[in-house]
Order: C-alpha cells, then structure tokens, then sequence
C-alpha cells in the first residue's frame, strides 16, 4: 500500500511541475494583444505583407537595411541615403554630386557600404509616398532600412511635419548615423531642430568663412579613425570653411579646428578665443553624427585625405568602427587673430555671398 501511495505522490509532483514550467514559459510570451501593440509603436516593425526593406528593395524583419541572406551568404553591404536636396539653395554647389559620386566608389569599392544617392527629401520617412503624395512608394529606401545618411543638403530643405519627426526618431531612437558633409551647415532657419542634431548653428552676420582663402587646421584628436591618418597641423589648398556659431564644446567632440593664431582679425569674426571648428562628433540620442565644413570646392572632393576623413566618418556612423565621443574645451594653445584687422574678403566661400 504505501509502495503504491509513494507512486501516486510522485506522479502528481511530476505533474505540478509540469504545469508550473508550461504557466512560467507561457506567462514569458508576449499576448497576441501586446505583440501587436508592440508593432504598433514601431513604425518599422514586419505587418501583414509588409516587412523590412531587403537590400533588393523587398522586406525582411532582420536589421535594419539587412538583406536576408541564404546559409554561407556573404553579410549585406550598409545602406547609406546620400539625402542632397538643393531645391533651396542660393547658389547651386554642382561639384556636390562628384563628392558624393567619390564617397559611393570609395564605399563600394571597400565591400563596406552602398551610398543610394537621392536629390528629393520624400524619401525622408518610415512610410515614403510617390509623387501623388498617397500611394506607398514601391521598394527603394527609407528611414526603416537605411543606416546611416550622408547629408548634403542645401539650406531649408523641405520636410512635412511627420517627416521631421521620423528623422528624429529615426536618428535618436533607432540609432540610424548621420555624416553632414560642408553644405549640411547651411541655415535651416524653418526647423531649429536640425542645429541640435548638428550641434551647431552659422554666424549671423554670414554663415561663409570670414578668413576666406587656404586654411590650415590643428588635429584635435590624433587617435580618432577620422584624424589619425592627418598629420598635427594640416594644410589645406581652397580650404575656406563655413562659420559655426550657437555650439558649445560641452556637447561636441572638435576633431579639427582652423588655426586663427597668423591671421589679421576680421569684422565678423567676434570670438576672442581662437576657437574655430571645422569638424566633429556628436550623440543624438542613440544615432552617431558627424559633421564638418570642410569640402567647399570641387578640386577638394580629390583630395585622398579629406576622402578618407568623410570614409572613416561614415565607417564610424554605421557601427563598423568604434570612437567615444569626448567632449573637451578649447586647448590651452589656441590663439585668437592678431594684428591689425583687415577686411573680409570679397569671395567668402569660394561663390561669393550668395552660398
């Protein structure tokens, strides 16, 4: 009698225990409610007959701009949208389209990304439109399988409200790069926000560099995949840069500065300080930015080491090399101009006022 009480009592500690692993490993899935209001929060997220963009232009849920890829395939190229809208422009920068012709050779050359260059800002946003403004647009990028973007755009770019909020939550939130090459500093005076993506704002007196002319700039962070490949003190040919204002070193990391300490002070600049950013990098929220002025003429978009900077900038924004940013101040060795002030020259920029 008690051989079998003793079965009977181990088959139902068996079965308790069987219950309780099926309640815990059912109570750890998500209900088809909270799966859907999971998707639902996700501008991005795999819906019936829709998934995430393909690297064909197709959907897969895998990561962001990922092509699902057969057992022993190769791992898919980055996507990188070349977004250069200059519909706004003053004055129309041609050489734009070399500059980014050179950063797709360099990424498609490399094995390392695909640049998609695109000269409309529609196709910024989780859902693009065609041109009826209503149909879905057919494949192609958006920000749900980009990863990074190469911004070269001119002044006010256009973007509806819900565009300029899926860029945010596109960079912030899904951690989507961002690389603005020189143009990308032009005034965006119809959407504040994209100065603190960029971390900087222009001069109001006049967004072109005040110096004008060949620059020489001071390598800031020698050990950065940006910088180290440039020697302490950098000399560069038709180097004018654009003139930052509205930043602060507590919220950019300065890779590069222009070196003021032989130049005749001018008019418009004010600083005292000497401090002149030329490049840097910055958070927004989890999205890697890179911005710099330099690139302001054709002749430059040859030059194998401002190349290798933007190459390294974008390599950096996707994830595929590692650098902390660290804000730090002005260095102790900077100087401000001296002399007697001399004025602006006339061609700032390289095209006049009119940039």
């Amino acid at each position: 009698m008690r051989k079998y009480q003793r079965t009977g009592l181990t088959a139902i500690a068996i079965l308790l225990c069987v219950v309780w692993v099926a309640t815990e490993q059912g109570s750890a899935q998500p209900t088809p409610r909270a799966a859907q209001e999971s998707a639902a929060q996700d501008p991005c997220a795999p819906t019936a007959g829709r998934g995430r963009a393909t690297a064909g232009g197709g959907q897969t849920a895998a990561g962001r701009g990922q092509a699902t890829a057969g057992r022993g395939a190769a791992p898919a190229r980055k996507r990188v949208l070349a977004w250069a809208d200059s519909r706004n422009g003053r004055a129309q920068h041609e050489y734009v389209s070399y500059a980014l012709a050179q950063l797709q050779r360099i990424g498609r050359d490399s094995g390392a990304y695909n640049v998609i260059i695109r000269t409309d800002s529609d196709i910024i946003s989780f859902t693009p439109k065609m041109t009826d403004g209503t149909t879905p647009a057919s494949g192609g990028p958006s920000l749900c399988n980009i990863d990074a973007i190469l911004y070269a755009g001119h002044r006010n770019v256009p973007l509806s409200v819900e565009q300029k909020r899926d860029l945010v939550s596109a960079l912030r939130d899904r951690g989507v790069g961002f690389v603005s090459l020189f143009i990308g500093m032009l005034p965006n005076t119809d959407w504040p926000e994209m100065h603190n993506i960029l971390g900087t704002g222009n001069a109001a007196s006049d967004v072109h560099d005040p110096f004008g002319g060949a620059s020489t700039f001071i390598n800031e962070r020698p050990d950065s995949p940006f910088t180290k490949h440039l020697p302490r003190v950098w000399d560069l040919p038709n180097g004018a840069v654009y003139h930052p204002d509205a930043y602060t070193r507590a919220n950019i990391d300065v890779v590069l500065r222009k070196d003021l300490s032989k130049l005749a002070p001018v008019a418009d600049y004010t600083r005292t300080d000497g401090d002149y950013p030329v490049a840097w990098t910055k958070m927004y929220g989890k999205g890697r930015v890179f911005v710099s002025s330099i690139g302001n003429s054709e002749s430059l978009w040859d030059n194998a080491d401002l190349l290798k900077m933007y190459d390294e900038a974008i390599k950096w924004s996707l994830g595929m090399t590692q650098y902390e940013v660290r804000p730090h101040p002005l260095p102790a060795d900077a100087r401000p101009p001296k002399g007697a002030p001399a004025p602006a020259p006339a061609g700032r920029g390289g095209r006049g006022s009119a940039q």
